[in-house]
């Protein structure tokens, strides 16, 4: 995905190299040690129905280019594009791709697979999105088999049409039913790319926390996944008893826009998708102003999907899944993404650290720097200022329910590498995904020289290790002990790696949950 310099001649003839799957033959390339396949059709689906399988087909299909992605109601510029760089492919429907890289394509070579399930929330992205993405140097480094995938999202995947006929029952979860597909895709297929169909570690950043967690609650996806590792999303969940009739409300407004009535209904399947979407934003709009909000997502019907497990209670059949969950130092607050003066926060005296602390935590701040210092002696105590509370406090109470509620174990991570950006950007959300990915040697706001070699094999190490025995200890970071009911045990990456037990558990206390985005600050 990101440019490189190659080492060697990229291997691409008639017959080689070709893996056999339950539908057809498929042709990718080797570049180094590394079989590549991008674009392999997993499932096919017309508008707001359940995916089905892909017809087979003769001969040899194609697979050296990237696969569609699902169409955006809006593609803006992130905020982060340089910081973690951001890679936009063709978008259509016809979304339901994947791509493997893998080191063997022997059918009894048996190595774990790590599935990713992208980030942008429910409503946008893709497998291709971001640069840090790309699985060859993961699949390398981990002598593993990686897949990511594209799949339904926003209006594509999740809008309510339930109430126009059973055909469209599952409508509103037609996005949870692409992972689905992509995981049986996984299972049956997998062996040829020399992956192992029962140890499969399914991990997503962002929306794709909550992507895999969602698979834990997903009748339908039992026994396709072994592991779960849950990165800067999916810890919380609440119940929205208005949810349902919102849907349909939404649904309605949609119609009405389009100029859709009960007879002409089912043309919504086929109106153009830039139609769609504007009658969408439109009902987005108009509702808002009533107080309305529309959130993309699965939605919790009791039977294709549970609900998240601190709301809906977690399930007997994914009880013995181990999970690997944690989030990052600064999240959307970190000064990476903003900050109150054009200058570096390592360059500001103690005189304008401390009114700037007092203005966003009042009479608190001294008490949190107190505790700021304590929980990370390594750091300067400004970065509290900057420190991410929302899925920090959501990681932790998710974990401590998770072991109460037995089973496999859960282990908690905390990524707090510091970038040289900006004269240091405390860890921003997207950050950790060029280390556990093993590409932050090739992204230029995470790579430190003798730094970020170090670290990416550790981070990548236990992700490695999780997905190969369900313990993510390895040789290269300290003994890392799971969560128990009453004590946090959090891994923190770092330039030097340490085991935290309950390190900012007083911390977090202090320091008021701001949203996501941290309030004005």
């Amino acid at each position: 995905m990101f440019m490189r310099k190659l080492t060697s001649q990229v291997v691409c003839t008639y017959d080689d190299p070709v893996a056999q799957t339950k539908r057809g033959k498929v042709r990718g390339v080797k570049i180094d040690s590394t079989y590549i396949f991008r674009g392999v059709k997993y499932a096919d689906a017309k508008r707001f129905h359940l995916p089905t399988a892909v017809e087979p087909w003769e001969g040899v299909k194609e697979a050296l280019n990237y696969g569609y992605c699902c169409p955006e109601l809006n593609t803006p510029v992130p905020p982060d594009a340089y910081l973690d760089p951001h890679f936009y492919y063709p978008q259509d429907e016809n979304c339901q791709y994947l791509n493997v890289w893998t080191q063997s394509l022997d059918e009894n070579a048996k190595k774990p697979v790590m599935v990713w399930m992208h980030g942008g929330g429910w409503f946008m992205g893709s497998s291709v999105e971001i640069y840090s993405y790309d699985g060859e140097n993961l699949s390398a480094f981990g002598d593993v088999v990686v897949v990511s995938l594209n799949h339904r999202t926003n209006i594509l995947g999740f809008m309510d049409l339930s109430a126009y006929g059973d055909e469209y029952k599952y409508s509103a979860n037609c996005g949870l039913a692409d992972l689905v597909a992509a995981l049986k895709w996984v299972k049956e297929n997998i062996a040829a790319f020399g992956g192992d169909p029962d140890n499969v570690t399914i991990m997503g950043q962002s929306g794709g926390g909550a992507k895999v967690l969602s698979m834990l609650s997903t009748p339908s996806a039992y026994g396709l996944v072994q592991k779960v590792i849950m990165q800067s999303g999916g810890p919380t969940g609440r119940k929205d008893d208005d949810a349902k009739a919102n849907a349909l409300r939404f649904t309605e407004e949609v119609m009405k826009n389009l100029g859709l009535t009960k007879e002409t209904f089912k043309e919504i399947e086929t109106v153009h998708f830039y139609d769609l979407a504007e009658a969408a934003k439109k009902a987005i709009a108009d509702l808002g102003k009533e107080g309305i909000t529309i959130n993309w997502g699965p939605q919790y019907d009791g039977d294709f999907y549970l609900g998240h497990p601190l709301v809906y209670g977690f399930q007997e059949e994914t009880k013995n899944v181990p999970i690997l969950g944690g989030s990052v130092m600064g999240e959307f607050t970190s000064n990476a993404l903003r900050s109150p003066l054009q200058s570096s926060k390592n360059s500001w005296d103690d005189e304008t650290k401390m009114k700037l602390l007092k203005e966003k935590f009042g009479d608190d701040a001294e008490a949190i720097v107190e505790e700021f210092k304590k929980a990370y002696p390594e750091k300067n105590y400004v970065d509290v200022m900057f420190m991410d509370v929302n899925l920090r406090k959501g990681f932790m109470e998710f974990c401590k329910a998770k072991a109460a509620y037995g089973g496999a174990p859960i282990y908690n991570w905390l990524f707090n590498f510091e970038s040289p950006y900006k004269g240091g950007g405390v860890a921003w959300h997207n950050s950790e995904e060029p280390f556990m990915f093993h590409n932050a040697d090739c992204i230029e706001t995470a790579y430190v020289p003798g730094v970020s070699e170090k670290l990416q094999d550790q981070m990548a190490g236990a992700w490695v290790a999780f997905a190969r025995t369900g313990d993510p200890n390895h040789d290269l970071i300290p003994e890392w002990k799971p969560v128990t009911p009453d004590t946090v045990n959090t891994l923190i990456f770092d330039r030097e790696c340490r085991l935290g037990v309950d390190h900012d558990k007083k911390l977090t206390a202090l320091i008021p949950d701001l949203g996501l985005f941290g309030g004005r600050k």
